[in-house]
């Protein structure tokens, strides 16, 4: 059996040209440049550079990008009118909070804050509660990226065994949701799971998102499977032990190459699409 890779990178930079074109079409057409904010709360290193990268990508495909960065002594309420005010500016078309928040903010209190229409990460409960009823929302960007991924592969997900490892609420919860919405038999794994290992041999698809590394192992896998690593832990490695897990697997998403470059690609592809339906809607 040969194992295949399922090309994130790639996938990713193809979907930004195809952006590029849409974002074209908004400027010179309707005079719209779509435009996400991002907020950064505190000194986090690692959620600086995401922010960076973030930015950096909206530039690469012609978006505009508002950074607002808060000092780590920041209340609640205070982030919170940031947000009101994004949420009233037209010409802010998403809206991202960094995560994590420093520990005296309500974090979820400041998701559930953004506007429905500009929740284009898929943080808020409301957001996640439309996906879950198959209703018109933003889907949490990791979990979508990963559909497209095997949409891209033409790997179908109906009738087939899919076990989901993690029950985070931005990545194992509403990605279990949008397996189901394929039609696929979903079973959520977690930390407290007995006899994980025999669960996943029954799995023809295995979602590792659990935030620890190389967790998975080639001897849980049975023969053929699709393994779908979204973990990145230091190291560079994923929540998958990648080398025993390569030769029992049809596919399998590599990391770094895999799942990361998704999410970013449907970050920007949900804001871009959030400043069509504004133009659209007028």
């Amino acid at each position: 059996m040969e194992t295949k890779i399922l090309d994130g990178k790639s996938l990713s930079l193809k979907i930004r040209e195809e952006l590029k074109k849409r974002v074209d079409v908004l400027k010179n057409q309707y005079n719209k440049v779509p435009t996400l904010a991002t907020i950064l709360v505190g000194n986090d290193v690692a959620s600086a550079t995401y922010v960076n990268m973030k930015v950096k990508s909206c530039q690469s495909i012609g978006m505009g990008s508002i950074r607002i960065d808060l000092p780590e002594n920041t209340t609640t309420e205070q982030l919170l009118e940031e947000i009101y005010k994004l949420n009233q500016d037209p010409d802010v078309d998403g809206i991202l909070l960094q995560h994590p928040v420093p520990k005296q903010i309500d974090e979820r209190k400041c998701f559930d804050t953004i506007d429905i229409e500009k929740d284009v990460d898929g943080v808020t409960t409301l957001g996640f509660g439309k996906i879950s009823f198959g209703l018109p929302a933003y889907p949490s960007c990791t979990p979508a990226g990963i559909i497209r991924l095997l949409d891209e592969y033409r790997l179908s997900l109906e009738g087939k065994n899919a076990v989901v490892i993690g029950r985070s609420p931005i990545l194992g919860k509403p990605l279990s949701m949008l397996l189901l919405q394929r039609n696929a038999t979903v079973t959520i794994c977690h930390s407290k799971t007995k006899n994980l290992p025999d669960i996943v041999k029954t799995a023809d698809f295995v979602f590792a998102c659990c935030g620890i590394p190389k967790f998975v192992k080639g001897d849980w896998l049975k023969d053929g499977c699709v393994l779908v690593d979204a973990g990145y832990n230091p190291g560079n490695v994923g929540d998958a032990d990648y080398d025993s897990c390569f030769p029992k697997c049809s596919y399998i998403t590599p990391v770094p190459g895999g799942v990361g470059p998704m999410t970013i690609a449907m970050l920007l592809s949900h804001t871009v699409e959030a400043a069509e339906k504004k133009v659209l809607s007028k």
